[in-house]
Formats: structure tokens, C-alpha cells, sequence
């Protein structure tokens, strides 16, 4: 463990991802931190904690805990292969959510003619079609009574 550094995470032969503190982190802080990160003590060895089954994505989950103690203010340090800074995880697979599909479907129907549409014409028409008169005048009866108002 380097002397600046609070906490240190690496490969242990015998208990595989592990990490460990420094002195001048509280023994209760520490262990707080280090098991909701999935860490528990190493019996017999003090401020020595290892990775919880380590079989299950143990380096993801060793460099997921080494980004949230310096995301927390720690100084931190760690072999290379589990520095988040320095070394790039797996290469993740890449699912189809279709929306790259969909967008170049949306470029395709919008580059094309549409039938919904006529075509606009080369000149607007002069006027407005006026329509006829009719040859009738219609007739409206209002009545109103005594007593009552209309409304």
C-alpha cells in the first residue's frame, strides 16, 4: 500500500481480489464501506478484506469498488489491471435495440414521395371560387312571449 493512498485493491494469491486500508481510516468506516461493496474480513488478517465470490465478475465488481472510493474523495490505489482509470473492462456486447434500424427507415420514407399528398401546382389559383346565390330567401320566425324572456 502506498503511503498517501486510504485504501489499496489487488490480486491475492490465496484470497483472490482483495482490499485493504490504512491506519488513519476509522476501522468502522472502512468496513461500512468496504462490505456494501462486497468485501468481507479475512479471518485472522486485520484490515484485510476479500471480494465475496470472486468467480462472479470479480474484476468488474473489484474496479466498480475502486471508482466509487474516489468518486467518495479517497485516494486510492490499485494494480493496473483493476484501476478503472488505467485499464478498460471487457468489451461489452453490443445488443440491437433496433433504433438505428428505425431511424434509417424514418430517413427512407422521408427522402420519398408521398402518396397522401398532391403535388403542389406550378401556379396558385387567381381567386377563391365564389359560391352561388341562392334563389331562395330564408326565413327566420321569432317569436316571443309575454311574460318570458329569451335567453
Amino acid at each position: 500500500m502506498q503511503p498517501t493512498s486510504l485504501f489499496s485493491f489487488g490480486d491475492h494469491e490465496e484470497h483472490g481480489f482483495v482490499a485493504s486500508f490504512n491506519a488513519s481510516v476509522p476501522e468502522h468506516l472502512a468496513h461500512w464501506f468496504l462490505e456494501r461493496e462486497q468485501f468481507e474480513p479475512v479471518p485472522g488478517k486485520s484490515r484485510l478484506y476479500r471480494l465475496s465470490e470472486p468467480e462472479r465478475d470479480g474484476p468488474r465488481r473489484t474496479r466498480q469498488a475502486v471508482h466509487d472510493a474516489r468518486r467518495l474523495g479517497y485516494l486510492v490505489h490499485a494494480d493496473i489491471r483493476l484501476d478503472p482509470a488505467v485499464s478498460a473492462g471487457p468489451p461489452r456486447p453490443v445488443r440491437p435495440n433496433g433504433s438505428q434500424e428505425r431511424r434509417s427507415r424514418l430517413a427512407q420514407a422521408a427522402a420519398g414521395r408521398t402518396t397522401q399528398r398532391t403535388p403542389p401546382t406550378t401556379s396558385p389559383p387567381a381567386a377563391r371560387p365564389i359560391p352561388p346565390k341562392p334563389a331562395y330567401a330564408p326565413t327566420v320566425h321569432l317569436t316571443a312571449t309575454a311574460g318570458r324572456q329569451a335567453r
